[in-house]
């Protein structure tokens, strides 16, 4: 690291969890270690009205921003792995790298435990340590209906049926080329990162990061013969739903929109990455033991 790197004063922009309480208590261990390093620190408005307003507790930090308005040398994402997800989101195209601080239960991709900040932090000041890219995909519709929230997804897009009513028919091709019609519960494309997430408890595939790869897996497929399909994810995903309900819901990254029958949806690579900040002592496939029980036999 060059000597001018070491003067910069680096800038923080925090996000977390607004809805448990217990879980907003490591704010203030990261904030104090952020600025004893004199850092700049920034906070989502929401999550300092929780803190501030909801808590009733005090909370000193440089600056409070709204939505996007913000830049920042790191986004330190503080709850769950649906917190960094909700991250992401909120990041964008901005190419900052975001640290996952782990409040919740799983961890998967928020990879900093509460009793390891103090290390992290300090890693993230010296320079030891990654930045992995995960690539990220978009939803766009034929009659251009909006999507809740943002239309980009790091895990993964999925149409699926509405409460209680029956399977819906999904007419899938790639790059134009007709590949089958499902008739199914619903249809996920996930990215490596989601393989984990969604696909996998319906069957599909676990997938390597950086492999780049899509992967289509069916939800509760009336044929057993369905199978999950891996392609390329420099691939153009058509769908079109067919429904007796005459609507679906287009989930990305868990944020439903209701969509009309006969919508065609496509479905691609997003022209950006979400960058997440790896430590040495976190390994993909040692992540997957340790937090998934990945191949232990408990007998």
């Amino acid at each position: 690291m060059k000597d001018n790197d070491k003067q910069k004063k680096l800038r923080f922009a925090i996000f977390g969890n607004e809805y448990q309480a217990k879980k907003s208590q490591a704010v203030f261990k990261i904030i104090a270690i952020l600025q004893q390093r004199e850092a700049e620190v920034l906070i989502d408005r929401p999550f300092y009205n929780f803190i501030t307003s909801g808590q009733r507790m005090e909370i000193n930090v440089d600056g409070v921003f709204d939505g996007d308005d913000f830049t920042a040398d790191f986004a330190i994402s503080m709850g769950g792995d649906g917190t960094l997800l909700k991250t992401a989101t909120r990041v964008g195209g901005k190419n900052i790298p975001i640290i996952g601080v782990n409040i919740g239960r799983l961890g998967f991709l928020a990879g900093v435990n509460p009793s390891e900040i103090e290390q992290a932090m300090a890693a993230v000041f010296e320079g030891r340590y990654d930045v992995r890219e995960h690539s990220v995909i978009k939803i766009e519709t034929s009659d251009g209906d909006s999507i809740v929230g943002s239309p980009y997804a790091l895990n993964d897009i999925a149409l699926l049926k509405r409460d209680h009513a029956s399977m819906i028919s999904i007419r899938a091709s790639i790059d134009d080329e007709y590949v089958m019609t499902y008739q199914a519960d619903g249809l996920i494309v996930t990215t490596p990162t989601g393989s984990t997430a969604y696909s996998l408890s319906n069957g599909g595939p676990i997938i390597a990061p950086g492999t780049g790869t899509l992967c289509l897996t069916a939800v509760a497929p009336h044929s057993l013969n369905v199978r999950p399909i891996v392609v390329p994810d420099t691939s153009v995903i058509t769908l079109k739903v067919e429904s007796r309900s005459h609507s679906f819901l287009a989930a990305v990254d868990g944020r439903s929109t209701s969509l009309h029958e006969g919508t065609v949806v496509h479905i691609s690579k997003a022209p950006f990455c979400t960058r997440i900040v790896r430590f040495a002592h976190r390994h993909y496939f040692s992540t997957l033991r340790d937090k998934m029980m990945w191949g232990m036999d408990q007998r």
